[in-house]
């Protein structure tokens, strides 16, 4: 009984059988994958309308946040009226359905808007590109009247070039498009599927946000439980650290993204672009994605533009220079606060590995993520350091060859001493 009760070898009992169960854990996964990765996909197909409401929760907890704080709670203390504990759960749960009802209202504004625009401007370039090829051919021609043997390059170039384009949109594009709405139509098990996780990861999300704190407190119950109170709390500093980071990030960067897709629809309006809800909708999509976004978006919709009219793709290229110019300098900056702290090697670097590992959704999360997983490295490197009482200084590093042990200088410091 007392080798039982004794916590110092029941401690050791559990370390050493989590020892041994993630070592099998390991030796199974190097020569198993397959199965391992099988295991984990029918866990997450389980789990997906948790995952879901997660994702949703996590999303609309600043909307909620703000119609509560706001709005709700203000007009109730301006009439000096006390919520008494069931108003303010009455209140919870309007501003959840709220939130819910936005977030299903913008999404079916937004498919509704777009959708049938893109299918019709799709099917438009198609059909209208030998017309696009002969005026930008003319233009060309007309441009180059000075120099014959310029002229003629160009127009043998057409030639060659735009008949093998246009073969490949007729008989490879085209049959693609109406071959993936033929699948989207005989699919509609996976489309239905879908919806369900869709409409129970919505049900999930309302009783998130309806109980958020009732589980953060007992998150916090259980990490105090299970370890000390010194790792709880930075096991709990870095969660805030993350959450600040991370979602601070995500949101301001959608409402950025927004607030650019809606400048672009009303600037490409004004001079008069084509296809201005297509092209404010790709640019304001790949905005989300930072560094490569704005020219991920614009490449492309700049080579349809010029299809239609070579002058206005170069109206819309200086447009979208001036734009990512306001929003990298005014408009991201005011809405996401101070920067990742990410050096531009580290957001290069972080945007491939993470479009390499996860595509795009690896290049929009890469970034803060990288940068969460940076925070917590240097404040250990901060922390180990203080420990060892070195200095904390980075230009003591970059000006010292090497650190005196003993003395805690660097050999400048000792030599100029």
């Amino acid at each position: 009984m007392k080798f039982f009760g004794d916590n110092h070898y029941l401690n050791w009992g559990i370390t050493g059988f989590l020892v041994a169960a993630a070592s099998m854990l390991f030796y199974f996964g190097i020569f198993h994958m397959e199965i391992l990765i099988s295991g984990i996909s029918i866990v997450v197909g389980i789990l997906t309308p948790l995952i879901y409401g997660a994702v949703i929760a996590y999303l609309l907890n600043p909307v909620l946040n703000f119609l509560e704080k706001k709005v709700i709670y203000p007009l109730f203390a301006a009439r000096d009226y006390k919520v008494r504990r069931r108003g303010r759960r009455f209140i919870r749960y309007l501003c959840v359905l709220v939130s819910v009802f936005l977030l299903c209202w913008l999404v079916y504004a937004l498919v509704m808007t777009i959708l049938p625009e893109i299918i019709n401007s799709t099917v438009n370039i198609i059909n209208s590109f030998p017309q696009y090829m002969d005026d930008i051919q003319r233009w060309v021609t007309k441009n180059l009247e000075d120099n014959p043997q310029l002229n003629a390059l160009a127009a043998d170039m057409f030639d060659r070039y735009a008949n093998e384009f246009e073969l490949y949109l007729t008989s490879d594009i085209l049959p693609r498009l109406q071959g993936a709405l033929m699948q989207l139509s005989s699919g509609m098990l996976d489309v239905l599927v879908f919806l369900k996780n869709l409409v129970l990861g919505i049900i999930v999300s309302v009783y998130i946000l309806a109980d958020k704190e009732t589980f953060t407190a007992k998150i916090k119950m259980f990490l105090y439980a299970v370890c000390t109170a010194h790792w709880a709390n930075r096991i709990l500093e870095n969660v805030r650290f993350t959450h600040r980071t991370f979602g601070g990030f995500i949101n301001g960067k959608i409402i950025d993204s927004m607030i650019i897709g809606v400048l672009c629809y009303l600037g490409t309006s004004f001079i008069g672009t084509p296809y201005g809800i297509l092209v404010s909708v790709v640019v304001g999509v790949t905005n989300i994605i930072p560094f490569f976004g704005p020219y991920l978006g614009a490449i492309p919709c700049a080579f349809l533009i010029l299809l239609v009219d070579p002058m206005q793709c170069l109206y819309f290229i200086i447009f979208i220079l001036v734009l990512q110019q306001f929003d990298g300098n005014i408009l991201g900056p005011k809405i996401l606060g101070g920067s990742t702290g990410l050096s531009s090697f580290m957001v290069i670097l972080a945007i491939l590995v993470g479009g390499g590992l996860f595509g795009i959704v690896g290049m929009f999360v890469g970034v803060p993520v990288c940068a969460v997983l940076y925070a917590l490295l240097w404040n250990y490197i901060r922390r180990s350091l203080a420990h060892k009482r070195l200095p904390l200084d980075i230009k003591t590093y970059e000006t010292s060859r090497y650190l005196d042990p003993r003395r805690k200088e660097s050999k400048k410091d000792v030599e100029n001493s």
